[in-house]
């Protein structure tokens, strides 16, 4: 076995090159099939989600497979070489199972114990299948990652450990309200209709939300998971929708979850602020000051080259109680103590503050702004559960996609609750480990050895096949040979004679043949297979046809064994 991962996942590098890392389906394919191609790999499989990519290969050559593999997922990726090396991760043989099965457990995972990472796995595997891309190796690693994340989660309670990826993501919504209360009789529109999107309308359904839209760009997709719905027994409401349609439902829905393969932007900041604005009460004409020459009348704060679009997002902001919020994860800005009183121009008492400011104080009170947001996010993080009040959100906004589906900027709009992939990494961090997890690292360590052992002891098999094989010959050799020295014998007597001499040779080969498995199957065992072909003097080919004969074994290609 030369198994080799190379890889990168949150833990390894920032979400924003995870982001542009992103591989799409098409991508995925080509990047299977480029491996193969690939001098040093044999058999291939993509492990690609939200916040990882990853590709398992059997190499005959360590440096070469790094270098191959790195080359070309940096190819695929779209993100330069040089760029993308620094996070990269590399696993070998032994430690790269580990890391396979500790990621099939959810110990790998954004969130400890989620999981939804076995259906991805799964996923992986199926494509490696459809496109022979795995070959033996592939298919029982695979296999029996799948094996090991169903028995921890059967066996420990590493699910109390964590929660999905959509769970987690709506309790850091719900921003320390129960997720149940906080969803209860909500309105919910569900971007995409794949298995994270779907497991995202399902999880709002159990918590309780009363109507749900799925739009999707396909559209058959969309119905039918909208079906599947309403088909539950739960009494939500669900329909379908046109992607066209996105913009105007976003007036009516209280909760956002997308999750697309989209490479651009699905909702921007225009969409967003257009739908939390729709309805609202039209600002006051502001008065307007003479006119001057040659022009049409000009605001003082258009003389000030203020734009009057973040003024009135200042205004709101502040008739807000000055909630501004940073990159997804919502903050309360407060000053330190030596800033509040000689720090912003324009005071922090909300509506009353921005009375009569002209505009270069408005100015200066967005510099101030920008600096408070700044050291605040110096300051040691804080669980995104005490950084706001779930009652004063308008539109809350689930983004799972990888890349985003929603533009970062919403997280300015007043009114409005941004939790996306990163704001979620944020916030595992600071989620408190079960003591379960020691547990799955048994099973892992456990499951490890077995496997190691077990394809150890698989290199020798077809050593131990071809010498029976050449035993058997030598057998039916001898007995013919009696037959013509003493060709007086009855059938009786033949049969008796084989099978003694079959039972010396059996008893011959027993001890050694069993001893050369165990011994194979410990760390550095690979060598008996060549001891034993020297001794015996075994044909290569023979060997090599045995070994050919196993790998295509159809219960190798077998789907269902990864369910």
């Amino acid at each position: 076995m030369s198994l080799l991962v190379v890889g990168l996942s949150h833990r390894s590098a920032p979400v924003s090159v995870l982001e542009r890392a992103s591989l799409s389906a098409d991508a995925k394919i080509k990047l299977l099939h480029d491996t193969l191609a690939a001098e040093p790999a044999t058999e291939a499989a993509v492990l690609a989600t939200c916040n990882r990519i990853e590709l398992y290969a059997d190499v005959d050559k360590f440096h070469a497979g790094v270098a191959e593999l790195s080359t070309l997922l940096a190819q695929h990726s779209g993100v330069a070489l040089e760029e993308l090396t620094p996070y990269l991760y590399v696993h070998y043989e032994d430690r790269a199972v580990h890391h396979l099965f500790s990621v099939a457990c959810g110990l790998d995972s954004m969130v400890v114990g989620e999981g939804q990472i076995l259906g991805q796995i799964k996923d992986a595997l199926a494509l490696g299948q459809e496109l022979h891309s795995a070959g033996r190796l592939i298919n029982d690693l695979f296999q029996q990652a799948l094996r090991v994340g169903k028995r921890a989660h059967s066996e420990t309670g590493i699910d109390r450990a964590g929660q999905s990826l959509v769970t987690f993501g709506l309790e850091q919504l719900a921003v320390g309200t129960p997720v149940a209360e906080w969803a209860r009789g909500k309105r919910a529109l569900v971007i995409g209709a794949g298995s994270m999107s779907s497991l995202a309308a399902a999880t709002l359904v159990r918590v309780g939300v009363a109507e749900i839209a799925v739009a999707n760009r396909t559209a058959e997709r969309a119905e039918r998971l909208a079906e599947i719905l309403v088909a539950s027994g739960t009494g939500v409401t669900a329909l379908a929708i046109p992607m066209a349609e996105v913009a105007d439902e976003l007036t009516r829905v209280d909760v956002v979850v997308s999750c697309t393969g989209a490479t651009g932007l699905v909702l921007t900041a225009d969409d967003v602020l257009a739908a939390v604005s729709w309805g609202a009460a039209p600002d006051p004409a502001p008065q307007s000051p003479p006119a001057t020459a040659g022009r049409g009348p000009r605001t003082g704060l258009e003389l000030a080259g203020l734009d009057t679009g973040v003024l009135a997002r200042l205004v709101a902001a502040a008739e807000a109680g000055g909630r501004i919020a940073d990159a997804g994860a919502a903050r309360t800005i407060s000053a330190p103590a030596d800033t509040e009183a000689d720090g912003c121009p324009v005071g922090l008492d909300g509506r009353s503050a921005l009375t009569g400011v002209d505009a270069s104080s408005l100015e200066l009170h967005g510099t101030w702004a920008d600096q408070g947001e700044a050291a605040a996010q110096r300051q040691p993080r804080r669980s995104a559960r005490t950084q706001a009040h779930a009652t004063d959100v308008r539109l809350a906004l689930l983004d799972l996609a990888m890349p985003r589906d929603i533009d970062a900027a919403v997280h300015r709009i007043p009114g409005v609750r941004l939790v996306d992939i990163e704001s979620l990494a944020e916030a595992s961090a600071d989620a408190p480990m079960a003591a379960d997890v020691d547990a799955v690292r048994g099973i892992v360590a456990q499951e490890v050895a077995a496997f190691g052992a077990a394809q150890r002891a698989a290199h020798i098999t077809p050593t131990v096949v071809a010498l029976r094989a050449m035993a058997a010959e030598v057998v039916a050799m001898e007995v013919a040979r009696l037959d013509g020295r003493l060709p007086d014998l009855d059938e009786r007597q033949r049969a008796e004679v084989t099978q003694t001499v079959r039972r010396v040779v059996d008893k011959l080969l027993h001890a050694p043949t069993v001893r050369v498995k165990q011994l194979a199957s410990e760390p550095g065992g690979a060598g008996y297979a060549d001891a034993l072909r020297e001794l015996f003097d075994l044909d290569p080919q023979t060997v090599a046809s045995v070994s050919r004969a196993d790998a295509a074994d159809p219960k190798n290609d077998d789907p269902g064994r990864a369910s």
